[in-house]
């Protein structure tokens, strides 16, 4: 659809200053047109990566049976995603669900040595995650996430949402140590949020 607009230089000719015989309208094309980003291309690199989204569902690990009382395990464990990227995610959800009910620690941790932390290896594997946190006024780094002793129900998923300390964090596990008094068997999953 095409709209008339007054032309900018034909308002001297409708005073009377120019002479010139200069049509006064122009015909200025209007339309919209839908625009969808699907992601970024690297200008450096030329590498395109896609836009990042929540995910819709939790990434449900395999069970790890028997955890013996005092014993920690690291999740994930997946053989082809033993850790959880971070990049471009700012909070994450972990659901645990013990056979055995009680006390059970839970710490964010650096990811398997196997990997690298963007470019750089060798990691100090399973040691807890420190940085600054934000808002924080110390200035000092501290443990990202550091829970001694959280008390959990047996056979349902009990679900904690972490928010913005872990986000971006490109190798990260959760290393959960079983203080319920008794063997357990302990699934963990996992759901990232943008």
């Amino acid at each position: 659809m095409a709209k008339t607009n007054f032309a900018p230089w034909s308002a001297e000719t409708a005073q009377g200053i120019k002479t010139d015989p200069v049509d006064s309208n122009i015909k200025v094309r209007q339309e919209v047109v839908p625009a969808i980003t699907v992601g970024t291309v690297n200008a450096l690199t030329g590498e395109w990566t896609g836009v990042i989204e929540s995910d819709t569902a939790f990434l449900i690990d395999p069970t790890f049976e028997a955890v013996a009382n005092g014993a920690a395990i690291l999740a994930p464990q997946r053989a082809n995603h033993e850790y959880i990227d971070m990049t471009g995610f700012n909070d994450i959800f972990i659901a645990i669900k013990p056979s055995n009910g009680g006390a059970y620690a839970t710490a964010a941790v650096m990811g398997p040595a196997t990997y690298s932390f963007a470019n750089l290896t060798p990691i100090n594997a399973a040691v807890t995650l420190k940085g600054l946190k934000r808002n924080d006024s110390s200035a000092s780094m501290s443990n990202l996430l550091l829970d001694s002793s959280e008390t959990l129900v047996a056979d349902v998923w009990n679900i904690f949402p972490v928010q913005s300390v872990l986000s971006d964090q490109k190798l990260l596990q959760f290393k959960i140590t079983n203080g319920s008094g008794g063997p357990s068997n302990i699934e963990v999953a996992f759901l990232r949020v943008v």
